[in-house]
């Protein structure tokens, strides 16, 4: 049965104008498989290259050039998709150039040290110059890389090897000064070498991309700045396929993603109730959330977060579950390894589900440093979810206690690398917004934190007053707990404890100690504790909702709050008078 033909109106006949760039663009095409086999050979016969390891940047290496590129050039609405699609695509890219050393008379190759260009490694579509026109391509926007390292390789005085211009100049770019090195997978390359070891830093701010060049330079190596000039086509203005309206151009054949301007992703751990209700008011039809597990439909409260809401929400079930069982008999630094551990695999599964059009994001702290140094922070604003102090002021606060107890065991947690901290302390300073309810760490970035109020809990039934000492919290260094034993000792106190006794098994010695069973407040009077480091006082606000006195520091986050006498970590006589006061007069 032959087919019926088909209405005339209904056969969209080609124009000689799209007939010939069709054929341009297979004899481009077949020219490009060409010299990519050619490049093959090369670069296995002639030339070979490697690709560099990344190693940690020493402190004291002088920057011997740099180059600040701005991310965002484009204004257009229509446009965004495609700025988009180029910063993610340098967000990939970068992730393979951060922090490489290429040693002394190495050839630094940007194909062989980037790789392929294609959607199975994270690369989209973004925007890319191809004759005279913005088009979209798989990893367009790699030439904002290639020129930045061309301009800092310029910069600091090496030896160009291949460099390729572009044919055509945009205003307010790199080329109009000569300083741009055009690349195309994998024959069009950029190509250079140093006398020196040379050390590549490249990373993204929310508006810009930074690429800083560190190695010992001889006496007159680095070059003061060489600016070319060459006679290329300079354009007053650029067609974009988008948004030119030649409806018979066949320059592309990519269709135009689907991407939300303006969208946010929530990266969240435990539940805290404060963060649950300020995200709540945050949210937007545009905002998606990734949380550790279902904790409603799990029954785990410590993963209840409020999902109802959300459109699109996301979990790592297995990881989470995993991570609870390693750390359920674990103690002091083993602890935090497993916790660090599991925080970077949780890190990792959250980046696999953020979409590259996500301009803004909330993170939880503990996932902060790595997702700084995995570059996924990088041309985006983001806020973060503060439940600790920062690295470097927590381990100062260690090393304070430790020096006051040096015979303590568990005085040891939280200690980790260098560079890590130091992640920690540049995603901070780059972060838009800090957010917590703990007074002391709100104090640290005040200009840039946005202080919470604590969730006070309802006590039912009420409590029942008594005349007991509480210590709510393991008997742990950084808990104060030798600054308490002391108290206890001199003013012979009985004391209730909350927490198991990890110092040693007789650390509190001939000091009366009770052990609740039931309701935990129940006949209590007073609490007290005189920590160093506590992060999460939930036992202490619910002290204070149920009306009971509280002693404590300004480690414990509560300053302010009624009831609440502060007293200074570490000094054994303002801790003692303050118990004193609150004994000569009783509750009840």
């Amino acid at each position: 049965m032959r087919p019926l033909p088909l209405p005339k109106k209904w056969i969209k006949v080609p124009t000689l104008a799209t007939l010939c760039l069709l054929r341009n663009n297979l004899i481009f095409s077949a020219k490009a498989m060409l010299l990519k086999g050619r490049r093959v050979l090369h670069n296995r016969c002639v030339t070979p290259v490697t690709r560099h390891r990344p190693q940690a940047i020493k402190l004291c290496q002088p920057a011997i050039a740099k180059s600040i590129t701005p991310l965002w050039t484009e204004t257009s609405v229509d446009e965004q998709a495609l700025m988009l699609g180029k910063i993610q695509n340098l967000r990939v890219a970068i992730a393979n150039i951060q922090n490489i050393t290429v040693p002394a008379g190495q050839i630094f190759s940007f194909w062989a040290q980037v790789g392929a260009p294609i959607r199975s490694r994270g690369y989209v579509v973004g925007r890319e110059l191809r004759q005279g026109c913005i088009v979209p391509s798989i990893g367009g926007g790699l030439c904002q890389l290639s020129n930045a390292l061309y301009s800092a390789a310029l910069d600091a005085g090496l030896e160009i090897l291949e460099r390729h211009a572009h044919s055509k100049v945009i205003p307010g770019s790199l080329a109009e000064v000569g300083r741009d090195a055009t690349v195309f997978w994998n024959y069009v390359d950029l190509r250079f070498k140093a006398p020196y070891d040379l050390t590549i830093e490249a990373y993204l701010t929310q508006t810009d991309l930074v690429v800083t060049f560190y190695g010992e330079a001889p006496t007159g190596q680095v070059a003061d700045g060489i600016s070319l000039s060459e006679n290329r086509e300079r354009l007053s203005h650029t067609h974009s396929c988008w948004t030119c309206g030649n409806r018979d151009c066949a320059k592309s054949e990519l269709p135009k993603p689907q991407v939300r301007l303006g969208k946010t992703h929530y990266l969240v751990d435990e539940y805290w109730p404060e963060f649950d209700r300020y995200l709540q008011t945050q949210r937007t039809q545009s905002t998606e959330i990734s949380i550790p597990l279902n904790g409603q439909r799990l029954r785990k409260p410590n993963y209840q977060w409020s999902i109802a809401s959300y459109q699109n929400y996301h979990t790592t079930t297995f990881t989470t579950l995993s991570r609870g069982y390693a750390c359920r008999k674990l103690q002091g630094q083993s602890l935090q390894q497993v916790l660090f551990k599991y925080d970077r695999q949780l890190a990792e599964q959250y980046a696999q589900q953020l979409d590259y059009d996500v301009t803004h994001i909330v993170v939880a702290q503990n996932l902060l440093p790595f997702l700084w140094q995995m570059g996924i922070l990088g041309g985006r604003s983001f806020d973060v979810l503060m439940t600790r102090l920062p690295l470097v002021d927590l381990q100062r606060c260690l090393d304070q206690a430790a020096k006051a107890h040096p015979d303590s065991p568990t005085l040891n947690d939280f200690r980790v690398y260098p560079d890590f901290i130091l992640a920690e302390t540049q995603a901070l300073l780059a972060a838009r917004k800090l957010i917590t309810p703990h007074s002391e760490i709100a104090t640290i970035y005040p200009q840039k934190t946005q202080h919470l109020d604590w969730d006070l809990p309802s006590i039912t039934p009420p409590h029942q007053a008594g005349h007991r000492i509480l210590f709510p919290a393991s008997t742990l260094g950084r808990s104060g707990c030798y600054e308490m034993r002391s108290a206890a000792q001199e003013l012979g106190l009985e004391l209730t404890l909350a927490g198991s006794i990890l110092e040693s098994k007789d650390f509190w010695g001939d000091i009366p100690i009770h052990k609740p069973q039931q309701r935990l407040l129940d006949e209590v009077g007073l609490v007290i504790l005189p920590a160093y480091v506590h992060h999460k006082p939930r036992l202490l606000l619910r002290a204070i909702a149920a009306g009971i006195p509280v002693i404590t520091t300004a480690a414990c986050g509560v300053t302010g709050l009624p009831g609440v006498t502060i007293v200074p970590a570490g000094k054994l006589e303002p801790l003692i008078d303050a118990i004193n006061r609150s004994v000569r007069c009783p509750v009840g």
